[in-house]
Order: structure tokens, then C-alpha cells, then sequence
């Protein structure tokens, strides 16, 4: 209830007013027009979240994972066969990746101050006060990230709990006043309206779309709750008190055209205002939470699966793997919500911005799950008709919400373009990094012989020597040992593989190679939503007998302090480019601290490399 249904239990405060003030004329509102919004949003609920996301995307999982990087890792882009098609189709995933941040800037600000903007229902000489408070509360919100959501997350389930009841009794409240308005049951009135309203029509469409924006949270967090539990609340809780609320703003327009400004506070007698207006807040920091909650797991699996640099992520509950907190993602999000109230001031002004950026993306997980069905081999003919009709809506909904792409429209698409040139710049500047340390590499054959030919002096204990890649031998040795001509009695050569599966067994988790007597290739496994810790990989390694026996508290980790030199001599990147990758690479986090290793037993070989 807290965790997925947030976002989109909260759109009721904004989307079907939204609507109504595109399809009125003068200020008024026809009840044609009434009937075909509410039809339309109550089919748009039916054909979008129900069958689309709960029934069908929802069998996209990867080993019970969902999301738009794990349908990217479901076509295996790592390892298949480098093309064209297949660079565009990783193009393509990383937009919709990171369309979320562009989400997660504006879901706090439109969520809270649709909520907040409650208060001018009765005293509007306080309207002054909505973007001050508003940006206090986020303000607040940001701030107890770091602290975790672990202790507050008792209270989500049972908020929006009250939440969906409140706003589902207040819809049947309205609709006994107006039960005229059940004839949008039927698909007629919507069809009917968007017939002969014209142009108009494509502005109330792009409003009517905003009831489904965070239906995207049912995909996106399955890998959380499992697919049962999210259907059961989606049919069993959310669908139904949205679908009373949306009917119950509807029936009000019928017999009080004037409640247009905010149909939703005047659904409530006029002593709950202040009340509802208080619960509304409380459910629409929740649905902030979840989209910042979002936003850092979705950054895990990003930087696990290569695209972007490693960062301090900071596990603020160790009983949940999803409890995270990464500072850098949180205060970027923070500035850029409170820039979006700041800048927008109203949630009318962000309603446009706010459906472009979600269209889009569910534009894009429709393409995805097409590529996955294909692969997963379906009947080809069927998934064409189905993902062909549902990516038909898509971009019905995107190019009517497209209108307002200079409303506003191109704040989230900036965001989602900044980060995947970033993204990109990363990638690719890796690749060039894996083409330099492959040139320079010592192979595994050749260091041996080294060693028979002139041995060094041996110390003893054990090394593990952490690489990136899998073949040959880490620079950190090879530089240490060609610098102090010492090594010690056992060396342990430990690379880190992130699979494109979720997590990994511990039956999966080592793989162990001899090179020789006294050196052993160790490839550690993790999957891309967990916590790569080489320590406590080792000790899998140690209690399966596949590692000799090492005290893992006395050994020597070496690691690579990399400092990249871009020099513009190498095809693949733009100087200034390869610049910028210097920037991501110098600040990324340590890989001492990002892999667990104690920092008592770490020693930096640094490495200069021109790219």
C-alpha cells in the first residue's frame, strides 16, 4: 500500500481537475464532457495498470525482479554480440532509466503541492504560504533520508490504508448525490466526447493520463513484494477507491460546476477540510518517498550494472536489502524538486511536466517487454498485436501530453537526457579503460614464468589482489611487484562479476581457478541488486573448501588507485568527453570502500592511464 500505490493513490488530487480545466470553456464544464473524462479515466485505470502493468508486463520478470533495468539486463546487453540494433535498444533502456529521475524531481514537488494547495479551499488569503510550506516539507523529507525509511515504514501500509478508504467513501458520498455519473461505466461517454470535442481533446487526454502516472511502481517494485500481493491490493484496495473518488469528483461537476478549482477538497464537508488536508499531505510525502526510495535502488543496479561511476551507498537497515540511502542522488533530487516548486509554483503548472516524462517511460517499458517477449520466445504474431495495441496507447498518451512540452515539459527531459549522456559517457569511457589495461596487462603465463625466472623476495601471509577484469594479471601486482620486488607467499587474483541476474547463490557465488601453486584466480559473483562485499565472498569461498585456508583477517588487499589522463589520442570519445569521464572516474567512490574491504588492510597501487 505505501510503497507502490503512493504515487498513483495520490493522483486524484490533481489529475481529474487537471482534466476538467482543459475540457471547460469560459470556466465551465459541460456534463458531456463530465462523463467523458471520468470514462476516460476509470478505462484508462482498466487498460493501463490492470491488464497492462498487473496482468501482463508484470510476467516480464527477471527471476522475480521488475523494472526498466532489469528488462534491459533480461536481453543481456553485456554479453551479447556488440551491433547497432542492440546499442540503440541499451540507448533506448537507459532514457527510460533515467525518465525516473526526471520522475523523482517532480513526483515530490506535484504530489505535496496538490496536497498543500488544500488549504486555499476555505482560506485563500493563505495561498502565499503554498510554496514556502511546500518546499519546507521537502525540504524536511530530504533530509530524513539519511536516517532511513525503515522506522517509518510501519506507518506507510496503514496511511494509505485510511488513505484509499477516506477518499473512496468521500467518491460514494458524491455519487449518491449525482448517480448519473455511473453511465461513464461504460466506455461510450469517453468515446463519444473525445469524438466531438476536436483539438480539444488531445489537451483532456494529456490531463486524463496524469490518474495513471506511478502505475509504473507495480513493475517497478515487484522484485520487493512478489506479483500476488501487488495484484491482490492493486484489484482488492486501490483500483476500487480511486475508481469511487474519480466517479465521485465527476458526479460533483454534474450538479456543481462551480467546484472545479478543486474538486477533490470539495468533495469533503467544509469542518474536514483542514483535516483531509493534513491526511493528504501525510499520503503524498509517502508517495515522495517511494519515488526517492526508488530513485536510490534504481542508482544501485545502475552502477552494478556498469552504468554509472560507484558511489557511497550507505545501507541504513541491515534486515532489508532495499533500505539504502545514496547522498549524491538524494540532495540532486532535492534540489531539483524544490526548483520545480520553486520555478512552476503550482501543481497545474507542473501537471504537464509531469506527464511527458511518465508517458515516455511507459512508452519505452511497452518496447522493452516486446524485446523480452520476442526473446523469451513468443508466439511473434501475438505479442505484435497485444504490445502493438498497448504501445498504440502509449503514445497516444505521450504525444497529447508532448502539447506541453514547452509548458514545462522539457524540465523532466532534460534531467533523463543529462543522465543518460552521463550514462553513455561512462559506459564507453570504460570500455576504452578495459582496452588499455588489456594492452598493458601482463598475461597470467608470462607472470609466472617471471616468477620461476627471477623470483622475488616472498613475505609471508597472503595478498588479495582485486581487478577488474578476469584474465591476465592485475596492474596493482604487477606494479607493486616491479617497484619493491616482493610478494607474498599466497596471492589470491580477485575480480568482481556483476550478473544480469538479481542475486546470486552462494552454490554460484565463487569460482576458483589454479594459476599455480601459489597463485589463484578467484571470480566473485554478485547479482546486479546486490551489495558486491569481497570479504565476505572469500569466506563463502573458505567454508565451501574451494579457497585453501587463509586468515582473512591478516591478509593484504591490494586495489588500483586509478587516475585517468585524457589525452584525445585514442578514437571512441571527444576530448572534452573523455574530460568529463575523468571527472566521473576521479570522484567515483573508492574501490577499497565500495567493495567492504576493512581499510586497516588495504594498500593503493596508484596507476596513471592515457586515454
Amino acid at each position: 500500500m505505501g510503497i507502490v500505490f503512493g504515487d498513483i493513490g495520490t493522483s486524484p488530487l490533481y489529475a481529474f481537475k487537471e482534466a476538467a480545466k482543459a475540457a471547460s470553456l469560459g470556466g465551465v464544464v459541460s456534463p458531456a464532457a463530465v462523463l467523458g473524462i471520468v470514462s476516460l479515466i476509470f478505462w484508462s485505470l482498466i487498460i493501463v495498470i490492470s491488464i497492462k502493468y498487473a496482468i501482463l508486463i508484470m510476467r516480464a520478470d527477471n527471476h522475480g525482479e521488475g523494472g526498466i533495468l532489469a528488462l534491459l539486463a533480461l536481453i543481456s546487453p553485456r554479453r551479447a554480440r556488440q551491433s547497432r540494433r542492440r546499442a540503440i535498444m541499451v540507448t533506448v533502456g537507459l532514457v527510460g532509466a533515467a525518465l525516473l529521475y526526471g520522475d523523482g524531481a517532480i513526483t515530490p514537488a506535484i504530489s505535496v503541492l496538490s496536497a498543500i494547495e488544500g488549504i486555499k479551499v476555505d482560506a485563500p488569503q493563505l495561498a502565499i504560504l503554498v510554496v514556502p510550506l511546500t518546499v519546507a516539507i521537502l525540504v524536511l523529507l530530504f533530509i530524513i533520508q539519511r536516517m532511513g525509511t525503515s522506522w517509518i515504514g510501519g506507518i506507510f501500509g496503514p496511511v494509505m490504508l485510511v488513505w484509499f478508504l477516506v477518499i473512496g467513501l468521500l467518491g460514494l458520498a458524491g455519487i449518491a448525490r449525482a448517480p448519473a455519473i455511473l453511465a461513464a461505466l461504460s466506455p461510450l461517454p469517453a468515446i463519444n466526447f473525445m469524438w466531438s470535442a476536436g483539438p480539444l481533446a488531445f489537451a483532456v487526454i494529456g490531463a486524463a493520463f496524469l490518474a495513471v502516472t506511478g502505475g509504473e511502481a507495480l513493475y517497478a517494485d515487484m522484485g520487493h513484494f512478489g506479483p500476488f500481493p501487488i495484484r491482490l491490493a492493486w484489484f482488492g484496495v486501490a483500483l476500487p477507491a480511486l475508481t469511487l473518488n474519480y466517479f465521485g469528483q465527476g458526479a460533483l461537476l454534474l450538479i456543481e460546476p462551480a467546484a472545479i478549482d478543486n474538486p477533490f477538497y470539495e468533495l469533503a464537508p467544509e469542518s474536514l477540510h483542514y483535516g483531509l488536508v493534513v491526511l493528504a499531505t501525510a499520503a503524498t510525502i509517502i508517495a515522495a518517498q517511494a519515488i526517492i526510495s526508488g530513485a536510490f535502488s534504481l542508482t544501485q543496479q545502475a552502477i552494478r550494472l556498469g552504468f554509472l561511476p560507484r558511489m557511497n551507498i550507505i545501507h541504513t537497515a541491515g534486515h532489508e536489502m532495499g533500505q539504502i540511502y545514496i547522498p549524491l542522488v538524494n540532495w540532486s533530487l532535492a534540489v531539483a524538486s524544490i526548483a520545480a516548486v520553486i520555478g512552476f509554483g503550482s501543481s497545474h503548472a507542473l501537471a504537464g511536466a509531469y506527464g511527458i516524462a511518465v508517458s515516455l517511460l511507459m512508452v519505452i517499458t511497452t518496447l522493452l517487454a516486446t524485446f523480452v517477449a520476442l526473446h523469451w520466445k513468443h508466439d511473434p504474431f501475438m505479442v505484435y498485436i497485444v504490445n502493438g495495441s498497448f504501445l498504440a496507447l502509449d503514445l497516444v498518451f505521450f504525444a497529447s501530453a508532448s502539447t506541453k512540452l514547452l509548458d514545462g515539459g522539457l524540465f523532466p527531459l532534460g534531467i533523463a537526457l543529462i543522465i543518460v549522456f552521463l550514462m553513455l559517457t561512462w559506459r564507453k569511457g570504460e570500455e576504452i579503460m578495459d582496452n588499455v589495461r588489456t594492452e598493458v596487462r601482463q598475461s597470467s603465463k608470462s607472470f609466472i614464468e617471471q616468477l620461476n625466472v627471477d623470483p622475488p623476495f616472498r613475505i609471508p601471509g597472503s595478498a588479495v589482489v582485486l581487478g577488474r577484469m578476469m584474465k591476465g594479471v592485475p596492474l596493482a601486482l604487477t606494479h607493486n611487484l616491479k617497484v619493491n620486488h616482493v610478494l607474498h607467499q599466497k596471492v589470491f587474483l580477485v575480480a568482481v562479476e556483476t550478473t544480469e541476474h538479481p542475486r546470486v547463490s552462494d552454490k554460484d557465488r565463487v569460482e576458483v581457478t589454479s594459476i599455480s601453486d601459489d597463485v589463484i584466480r578467484v571470480v566473485l559473483r554478485f547479482g546486479f541488486m546486490e551489495q558486491p562485499d569481497v570479504p565476505t565472498g572469500l569466506k563463502v569461498g573458505l567454508s565451501s573448501g574451494q579457497i585453501a585456508a587463509a586468515h582473512l583477517e591478516s591478509v593484504t588487499y591490494y586495489t588500483g588507485h586509478e587516475t585517468v589522463i585524457p589525452t584525445g589520442l585514442r578514437p571512441g570519445m571527444a576530448p572534452w568527453r573523455e574530460s568529463l569521464f575523468a571527472f566521473m572516474h576521479h570522484n567515483a567512490q573508492r574501490p577499497g570502500a565500495y567493495f567492504k574491504i576493512p581499510s586497516a588492510q588495504i594498500m593503493e597501487i596508484g596507476i596513471e592511464f592515457q586515454i
